[in-house]
């Protein structure tokens, strides 16, 4: 057993994924959507967890297509709270931040986000970055970036936790040290965070930051 101190001013949070798993509602909704339009599914979710639905969507309807194919997805994934719950550690941490500023960014729109956490039973701050917020979802930083002006804390003093390749990079390019959760991806995928930990279960909010016993 070792343990991190992991020192910072805030930390900003991903949802899905990192506090809330929604994976299986997620996978069959965008398996569903691909095979309707001829597109392999497979390929279609390589690459889809993390990012904004709008953004991996237009990567494969013409642009004219976007917002309505967009919405017809997310209809897809609104049709069914099944499988929804709040990832290990991820209450705990949450109810007892002990006075350290805290934030959300994610990936959903805001819909889907109080659908989820709601369900999950998972806290809300009063700081939320949802997809409608920013112009460039993850990887770009702008929703990181934006979450931390709105705390009133430098993005580098930021520790932003995250389960997936696109969110680490979004927290890298932000400035900020990142702690991946490999909840949904395996580790081996976000070695490109300053540390990787199994869930939220060893996490802690300690004066000054996080302390992480592995």
């Amino acid at each position: 057993m070792s343990e991190t101190y992991l020192p910072c001013t805030a930390v900003l949070f991903d949802v899905d994924g990192t506090l809330v798993d929604s994976t299986p509602l997620v996978e069959r909704a965008g398996r569903l959507w691909a095979e309707e339009r001829g597109i392999d599914p497979v390929v279609f979710m390589t690459g889809a967890h993390g990012r904004r639905t709008r953004d991996r969507v237009a990567e494969f309807v013409p642009p004219d297509r976007v917002e309505e194919e967009t919405a017809l997805l997310d209809a897809l994934e609104a049709s069914s709270t099944d499988g929804i719950t709040a990832l290990p550690g991820a209450v705990a941490l949450l109810t007892a931040m002990n006075g350290l500023p805290w934030a959300i960014v994610t990936s959903m729109d805001r819909g889907q986000f109080e659908v989820r956490t709601g369900v999950a039973g998972v806290p809300v701050p009063e700081i939320v970055v949802t997809a409608e917020l920013v112009t460039h979802g993850k990887p770009d930083p702008s929703g990181y970036l934006l979450a931390a002006e709105r705390l009133g804390v430098d993005p580098g003093e930021c520790l932003v936790i995250e389960d997936a390749p696109a969110g680490v990079r979004a927290g890298l390019a932000a400035g900020a040290t990142v702690l991946a959760v490999a909840t949904s991806h395996d580790a081996s995928e976000l070695t490109e965070a300053h540390l990787v930990v199994p869930d939220l279960s060893g996490v802690s909010a300690v004066p000054g930051g996080l302390r992480v016993i592995t």
